[in-house]
C-alpha cells in the first residue's frame, strides 16, 4: 500500500479499538501491514500525526455529509432527517464507536482539544441553524441541538456497553420524532 490516504481508515479503526494511548506502533503496523520505517515515512510526526490526520478525515466527512447540509439545505426537515440517516450509516447503526468521543474521553484530549471541540461545536451550530430555519427560537434550537448530540453520543456508549446496537436505533428514531415534531 503506497497511498497514505488509504491508510487513514485502518488507522482510525486501530484508534477506535484501542484508544490513542493503547494504539501502539506494533498494533498500527499489524493493522496496516507496514513496518515502523514505512509508517514514519508516511507520517514523520508519528502516532500524533496519524491521529490528527484521521481526525481531520472524520471532520471532513462530517463537514461534507452532515454539517454543510444542516447549514445550507433549503429544507431543514430534510437536512435533519438526512443527518440522522448519515449518523446511523457512519456509526454502523450503533456498532461503531465515535473516535472523536474516544479521544475526548482519553488522556490525549488535550493534544487534540481544538479538533475535538471544533467537531462538536460545528455540529451543534449546524444543527442550531437547521432548527432555527424550522421556526424555533435561538434558545430552543440551542437546547435541542445539545440534546441531540447528547442522545447520539450517549446512545453510542450505551449500545456499546450493553452490546445492543438496537439501543442506538431506538434513540435515533426517538430523536427524529423530537427534532421534527
Amino acid at each position: 500500500m503506497t497511498d497514505r490516504a488509504r491508510l487513514l481508515p485502518q488507522l482510525g479503526e486501530v484508534f477506535r479499538a484501542h484508544g490513542y494511548e493503547g494504539a501502539s506502533l506494533a498494533l498500527i503496523s499489524q493493522a496496516t501491514a507496514l513496518g515502523k520505517g514505512s509508517l514514519y515515512h508516511f507520517f514523520p510526526g508519528g502516532k500524533q500525526q496519524m491521529a490528527a490526520e484521521v481526525l481531520a478525515e472524520i471532520d471532513a466527512w462530517f463537514e461534507h455529509n452532515i454539517f454543510a447540509p444542516l447549514r445550507d439545505d433549503d429544507d431543514p426537515a430534510r437536512a435533519i432527517a438526512a443527518m440522522l440517516k448519515g449518523v446511523d450509516s457512519y456509526f454502523r447503526s450503533g456498532n461503531r464507536v465515535c473516535l472523536v468521543g474516544v479521544i475526548a474521553l482519553g488522556h490525549a484530549r488535550d493534544i487534540f482539544a481544538d479538533a475535538v471541540n471544533g467537531y462538536f461545536a460545528r455540529w451543534q451550530d449546524a444543527l442550531v441553524s437547521a432548527l432555527r430555519r424550522t421556526g424555533q427560537s435561538p434558545a430552543m434550537a440551542r437546547k435541542r441541538s445539545e440534546d441531540a448530540l447528547l442522545t447520539i453520543q450517549g446512545a453510542l456508549v450505551l449500545a456499546r456497553a450493553r452490546d445492543d446496537a438496537a439501543i442506538f436505533t431506538r434513540a435515533l428514531a426517538d430523536l427524529k420524532a423530537r427534532l421534527l415534531a
